[in-house]
């Protein structure tokens, strides 16, 4: 089921779970991963099938998720969430019980634009990412030099932590360069608002 949440005008921003239309969806994502801006996102010069191999891959995993955000069905964001014990970021620091890490992607930008839109994707997703009780921070590994992604990390209530070297990874299913990262954490809000449910 979705989750949702209102925004001025009363239309919801839906996260879904998993993916709504997995053949759309892979093709909007590979048209905003290869853009200059998602440069941060190590894909730019990736093919559409790559992209869509990957997140199958993810969407086999119990332990790394991916969402398509939509707002009157168009998508507007992409979320991860994964383990932090079963991710690189292990590496850099101590995980506690309940961190979850987090991932977010915006769109591009696109028409007029649409007041109390960030407001409201940002508690959105804040809700969605403590919607298990368990949950008691979020955490987020940036790339040190994306100024863009810091910011919002700020606009979220991330506190930054510290810069680390994320290690490199060479796996027959993925490689990742190494990458120095601000690691940042939201603690659990101590009042979420109650989010709302749409068929």
């Amino acid at each position: 089921m979705p989750w949702s949440a209102s925004w001025p005008e009363r239309r919801p921003v839906r996260v879904r779970t998993p993916w709504s239309t997995p053949a759309a969806d892979y093709a909007v994502l590979h048209s905003w991963v290869v853009e200059e801006r998602a440069q941060f996102w190590g894909m730019n010069g990736a093919s559409r099938e790559l992209v869509q191999e990957i997140y199958e891959d993810v969407d086999r995993r119990d332990t790394h998720h991916a969402y398509m955000v939509r707002l009157d069905g168009e998508p507007v964001a992409l979320f991860q969430t994964y383990e932090p014990t079963e991710d690189r970021v292990s590496y850099c620091y101590e995980v506690r019980e309940g961190d979850i890490g987090v991932h977010l992607m915006l769109a591009p930008a696109a028409g007029r634009p649409r007041p109390g839109f960030s407001r409201t994707l940002i508690g959105s997703l804040t809700r969605f990412a403590f919607r298990d009780p368990a949950v008691l921070r979020a955490v987020a590994e940036p790339d040190a030099s994306n100024a863009k992604a810091l910011a919002l990390l700020d606009r979220l209530g991330f506190v930054r932590h510290s810069e680390i070297t994320l290690p490199e990874i060479d796996l027959p299913e993925v490689y990742l360069p190494e990458k120095r990262a601000v690691l940042a954490f939201l603690d659990r809000p101590a009042a979420l608002p109650p989010a709302v449910s749409h068929a």
